[in-house]
């Protein structure tokens, strides 16, 4: 007679043995998703799979496969819109995928903006990488690898910007207004928040990024004006249940124009300025307001060009940067406050004696 620990090892046999089946059987169920797996992950244009390998892969999910219905499950994939292919080398069969949704080329590019997005921060670019890798081969992506220099590039400090833009977008989307807090860094390195820790209640309408960063054009109905805020610098953002003001006054803005006529997003009075450029500074105008601005030729070596902008000391430190090429001729008034700019820094570095 057996013993009772005996028919307890049996039934405990067979229950592992039924639960390995049915474990098993389930991931028989899903062989195609993991033969798309395999064929992603593992292989491009440069690198294929023998059927044998193929097989290999698939039993390592404990899945069982022959070699003539792998033959059906190629065309299978081929339908759902992978482009699954085959070459001959020294007799041998190779199975590859082969154009994607994105190339490597692009996804460099992606990888190359994300490096140098300041708004980002290096572990949200890291991460952000990493997804990127999983539209290519294994092999592709350690060409991805080789494009990553995070370490030593002045990144932002603020982790939830990733979330902060997605919340912005929601608000906008659902026509709301929002609230948050907005900090600066002190000398001391700390976070100080503006206003006192007081919530700002704007009624945001879009986002653009200038000069690597990201900022949330907004209409503030306290101030009855639109104003900008970077975003990376926001807290604590949270809907309000008012919907949105401003909307004629921000009809008045073209987006594409809006950054090119502040600099640095320094808020200042819009004006229409007047230059007398060296040709050789056209190329540099053109890259900054776009090629809509007016130019008139003035001489075989100077162009005047009238553009708007946002006048402000950045402006002015801009001019400086580009040397003697260029000066401000009208109007009078900005011509003056050209001056008075040039003259404090003057004084600042004891020119004046």
């Amino acid at each position: 007679m057996r013993s009772v620990w005996y028919s307890k090892y049996i039934e405990n046999h067979r229950l592992r043995r039924g639960e390995k089946s049915m474990a098993k059987s389930t991931n028989q169920k899903l062989k195609l998703l993991y033969l798309m797996r395999i064929l992603l992950e593992k292989t491009d244009e440069e690198h294929g799979l023998r059927l044998g390998e193929i097989i290999d892969e698939l039993a390592k999910y404990d899945v069982d496969a022959e070699r003539k219905s792998l033959y059906s499950d190629f065309e299978a994939l081929r339908v759902f819109g992978i482009d699954v292919n085959s070459i001959q080398k020294n007799r041998t069969v190779y199975y590859y995928v082969g154009s994607r949704d994105l190339e490597v080329a692009e996804l460099k590019l992606l990888v190359d903006v994300i490096q140098s997005s300041k708004f980002i921060t290096e572990k949200k670019s890291r991460q952000l990488i990493k997804k990127l890798e999983r539209y290519v081969s294994q092999y592709d992506a350690q060409k991805l690898n080789r494009q990553v220099y995070v370490h030593g590039r002045i990144k932002t400090m603020n982790e939830s910007i990733y979330y902060n833009v997605d919340k912005i977008h929601n608000a906008i989307d659902e026509n709301v207004m929002i609230k948050f807090q907005y900090y600066q860094w002190n000398v001391d390195k700390e976070m100080e928040l503006k206003h006192g820790g007081a919530f700002y209640k704007v009624s945001p309408w879009g986002l653009v990024w200038d000069d690597e960063n990201y900022y949330m054009i907004a209409y503030d109905s306290s101030a009855e004006m639109i104003k900008h805020f970077r975003v990376d610098k926001m807290i604590r953002i949270s809907q309000l249940d008012i919907v949105r003001e401003g909307k004629d006054d921000f009809k008045k803005i073209e987006m594409s124009s809006y950054t090119r006529k502040r600099f640095g997003m320094f808020t200042g009075k819009e004006q229409s300025v007047t230059m007398l450029c060296e040709n050789e500074l056209a190329g540099v105008m053109l890259d900054r307001f776009g090629r809509d601005v007016k130019i008139r030729k003035v001489s075989e070596t100077q162009f005047q060009i009238t553009v708007d902008v946002a006048v402000s000391h950045n402006f002015f430190g801009w001019l400086i940067g580009l040397g003697n090429g260029v000066k401000i001729i009208a109007p009078d008034n900005v011509v003056e406050d050209m001056k008075q700019y040039i003259m404090q820094l003057y004084e600042i570095y004891g020119l004046d004696d």
